[in-house]
């Protein structure tokens, strides 16, 4: 796997693990919501997961992005599909996110990468 997926994946696991290990309930509930969100419902999962794509580019969370990317790309979401909804996040959020598209494109190539080993 792409060096940049798998520090992304471990640093996340790590800090996630350290965080739940408080016992915070408050904290703990809200990663449970968090969760329990993107299951199959009403929507499914690719079209929750794009929603949330587009969300966390217009919002400028990186971690968001790369966490909804990876997620998108496991549930066998295409380029063009997550393109196209890259392209109304730059639309809604306006320039000030082309950063955190670079750097979502860079995350993509480094997830299909993993395709190829």
């Amino acid at each position: 796997m792409s060096d940049i997926v798998n520090e992304f994946n471990e640093y996340r696991s790590k800090m996630n693990e350290k965080i739940l290990a408080d016992n915070n309930k408050v904290i703990k509930r809200i990663f449970n919501l968090d969760t329990n969100a993107y299951q199959e419902g009403a929507l499914d999962v690719k079209t929750k997961e794009l929603l949330g794509l587009v969300a966390s580019t217009v919002l400028r969370c990186d971690d968001c992005i790369k966490y909804h990317l990876e997620t998108s790309h496991k549930v066998g979401l295409k380029k063009e599909e997550v393109v196209e909804a890259l392209s109304i996040a730059t639309l809604v959020g306006g320039t000030i996110v082309i950063p955190h598209l670079r750097r979502a494109y860079e995350f993509w190539d480094a997830l299909e990468e993993t395709d190829s080993l």
